[in-house]
């Protein structure tokens, strides 16, 4: 098959830990390398947001990735994103009418707002009724509900993400959370398949050397420095912790910016002043972004990998570890309670809860016997469960049930020129007279037999002999 996957801000080739860069960028690039491994070729559309990008990036045999320019070649939050997906749309379109070898089969778009692109895209070149299969990965109305005047989403966000949901012809959950919520927002559930998101276990493996603690004993957490990350929940479990004599356990919290410039995160002031407040600045350190090839000697080196946001649509990080063979506290929300099982590989915590998170990584530090058996079922879980070849096999799998239904082979890119565009205007329009035409129908038929019935009850009564002798 040739793929096309959209991603306006979750470039494969961005950097990880930033405020707009995280398991979005590591889902569609590993989901396009276990796809061409599979034989596919595969196209990443995504925005260009650096002048030093080339236009087009070829990352492996049979993935290619096309950064075009739609608004500023520079940073924009991905919640300023939306008046930018026309221009988006129309330069996938002209990439595909520029190179017909690309012209894909589906089309593949992740995030609300690469959606709207991807019908843009399609529409534009004639490729309408090419199949678009959709992956939210968050949805507006989590956001809404757990962030309230924090959300940054556009408001436009509230009616157009649930048109993106009812245009697509297949909708891709990360979670059986995120199917009811999908449900809630009008669309049948049938018309979605819930495929988690995978780890690479080729990168992440338990017996990786890890790093050395000079003897201290370590908790972990990862992820982009945002509030709903939950991240100074970890840091006040430390706390509670250092009351109860737990001297010896640090805190590394992985995510943010460069390390050079970590200073300037706001999210890592705040995270500062808050270990500060708590009397841990000695014992929390914030690595800020780290390279990929590091990440599985950090998570080797800890006791306890803690993942405790607000709420969390899938989550890669607690698989990452689980892959490593460390147990996971993790907090009991979205995807992370598919992915995460309470007990046996690791231990679920409510949201919010510092207290619980301590009493969790108490219970583990105290028994590294118990650690180890957490760990080692997490490692057998995602190798049966969560590696990118079975993710990418249950993906083609779809696309091929979806396309045996829709049979329908692409087209080349049809210019659109004015003649065409009348005639398509008028079967429209004659489309909608036809319709108009045979509700009149309709109506006269149901009042033609509403007749007949009195008719033929005054004739049963005799009724219809007097009228006709009153009006002669």
């Amino acid at each position: 098959m040739k793929i096309s996957l959209v991603s306006e801000h979750g470039s494969p080739l961005a950097a990880l830990g930033g405020v707009d860069a995280g398991a979005q960028n590591v889902h569609v690039a590993a989901l396009a390398t276990a796809l061409a491994d599979r034989g596919h070729s595969v196209t990443v559309f995504t925005r260009c947001d650096d002048d030093a990008l080339p236009p087009v990036v070829f990352l492996r045999d049979g993935v290619t990735i096309v950064n075009i320019k739609a608004g500023p070649r520079a940073y924009v939050p991905r919640d300023a994103l939306l008046p930018f997906m026309p221009a988006l749309g129309r330069g996938i379109a002209a990439y595909w009418g520029q190179h017909p070898e690309a012209l894909p089969d589906i089309v593949h778009s992740h995030f609300w707002t690469s959606g709207i692109a991807a019908r843009e895209a399609l529409d534009g070149s004639g490729l309408g009724r090419v199949p678009l299969v959709h992956t939210f990965h968050a949805l507006g109305t989590v956001k809404r509900r757990h962030q309230g005047a924090l959300d940054t989403s556009p408001p436009e966000r509230a009616r157009l993400e649930p048109s993106v949901a009812l245009d697509a012809a297949l909708l891709v959950a990360t979670c059986n959370d995120e199917v009811r919520e999908i449900e809630a927002m009008g669309v049948d559930a049938a018309k979605t398949v819930v495929i988690p998101s995978g780890v690479d276990l080729r990168l992440f493996r338990p017996d990786c050397t890890p790093e050395d603690t000079q003897g201290r004993r370590r908790i972990v957490t990862v992820g982009r420095l945002v509030a709903r990350k939950g991240i100074d929940l970890t840091i006040s479990a430390l706390a509670h912790l250092t009351r109860q004599g737990y001297d010896d356990v640090d805190l590394h919290i992985v995510g943010g910016s460069s390390a050079g410039s970590i200073g300037d995160d706001p999210e890592a002031l705040r995270l500062k002043e808050v270990a500060d407040e708590l009397g841990l600045r000695e014992r929390v350190f914030l690595r800020g972004q780290v390279p990929r090839s590091a990440m599985p000697a950090i998570i080797r080196s800890a006791a306890l990998v803690t993942y405790t946001p607000w709420y969390e649509p899938f989550g890669i990080v607690p698989l990452e570890a689980m892959a490593c063979g460390v147990p996971v506290v993790a907090s009991k929300v979205g995807g992370v309670a598919d992915s995460v099982v309470d007990g046996v590989t690791g231990l679920l915590v409510p949201p919010h809860a510092p207290n619980a998170i301590a009493k969790a990584a108490a219970l583990l530090l105290d028994d590294p016997e118990l650690a180890s058996g957490l760990g080692a079922n997490g490692v057998e879980r995602v190798r049966t469960r969560y590696s990118w070849g079975t993710v990418a096999g249950a993906t083609e799998d779809a696309y091929r049930r979806l396309l045996d239904r829709v049979s329908t082979p692409p087209s080349a890119p049809q210019e659109i020129d004015d003649r065409r565009e009348y005639d398509r205007t008028e079967r429209v329009r004659r489309r909608d007279r036809a319709l108009s035409d045979e509700a009149v129908r309709v109506k006269l038929a149901a009042r033609v037999e509403q007749a007949r019935q009195r008719q033929m009850q005054m004739r049963e009564t005799g009724e219809d002999d007097r009228v006709r002798s009153t009006r002669v």
